[in-house]
């Protein structure tokens, strides 16, 4: 009883040495059908269009278009604030095909040049360059210019005494 039970575990399985695929992700199309009317992004108003606070969402809208959950390539340009820096990022998704089943590495953030030459042809050279979302790039420039602008802080101006007189 002893070595017939040593034997079978020193024999390799065969069930361990064969390759584990992992299962093909859902359709874009299938994904959007489950996540359109219901998820823990969507933002509803009365006489307001319905939005989304998903990451890789360009608009907000809760659009297949600009869906960042059910496109294989989400994009999006965005302020993050660290400590007192306000830096622009954009938002892409990860080029390998199995992060796309991991969600905290579906994403990868880099950074935009505030310049506004240099950002703007740096997204253009991530989006229409490499053949990614071409669709979005005018989108995607005037967003850059608007939290550009949003970066911009007011100049308090201060009212001298003595010009009146």
């Amino acid at each position: 009883f002893g070595s017939s039970r040593c034997q079978t575990l020193t024999r390799p399985c065969p069930l361990i040495l064969r390759s584990v695929s992992m299962p093909a992700a859902a359709a874009a199309d299938l994904i959007w059908e489950c996540v359109k009317g219901n998820n823990s992004f969507i933002r509803k108003s009365p006489n307001m269009p319905v939005m989304s606070a998903e990451a890789g969402n360009l608009c907000g809208l809760n659009s297949y278009k600009f869906s960042g959950l059910a496109n294989a390539k989400a994009f999006d340009v965005k302020c993050v604030k660290t400590g007192s820096k306000e830096t622009i990022v954009m938002t892409t998704s990860n080029k390998k095909s199995s992060r796309a089943q991991k969600p905290g590495s579906r994403l990868i953030q880099a950074g935009v040049k505030k310049q506004t030459k240099k950002g703007l042809a740096q997204i253009a050279k991530a989006t229409e360059g490499s053949f990614y979302r071409r669709d979005l790039i005018e989108l995607a420039q005037k967003k850059y210019q608007k939290v550009k602008t949003s970066l911009k802080k007011k100049k308090v101006v201060v009212k001298s005494r003595r010009a009146g007189k």
